[in-house]
């Protein structure tokens, strides 16, 4: 079983690593998971680039998990505040995985979220 969670990690590594490569040529080196999901964020927000403040990029962040793992089942989008930033609602407990199954996960779903989004196209493997 090892080695297929190995396997699984290689070829999610290698098409993040693509992802992130597509998306360097247009927003500049040194993106990390975290900037990526930064960049899902505003992309939901829909506003557009600005200085946030340190609470609105918190905010950023959890849109963009939210988003990510909304087709998984955890979130689903209830609606914008006011303020036009949108809201979820969580549909059920994240179950507890350590750090490698996280990064997995949300590799995974940034993986998904660029290419099915049209942002990066990866060749078939």
């Amino acid at each position: 079983m090892n080695i297929y969670f190995s396997n699984m990690d290689y070829d999610v590594e290698l098409k993040f690593q693509e992802v992130k490569k597509q998306l360097e040529i247009i927003f500049g080196e040194g993106m990390d998971v975290q900037s990526l999901l930064f960049m899902v964020g505003v992309n939901e927000l829909g506003m557009g680039y600005k200085n946030f403040s340190k609470a609105e990029k918190t905010n950023l962040i959890h849109i963009a998990i939210c988003t990510l793992l909304e087709p998984y089942g955890y979130y689903q989008f209830e609606g914008l505040d006011e303020d036009k930033w949108p809201h979820f609602k969580l549909l059920k407990k994240i179950p507890y995985i350590n750090n490698r199954e996280q990064q997995h996960l949300i590799k995974e779903a940034l993986i998904s979220y660029f290419t099915e989004n049209n942002y990066v196209s990866l060749s078939s493997s």
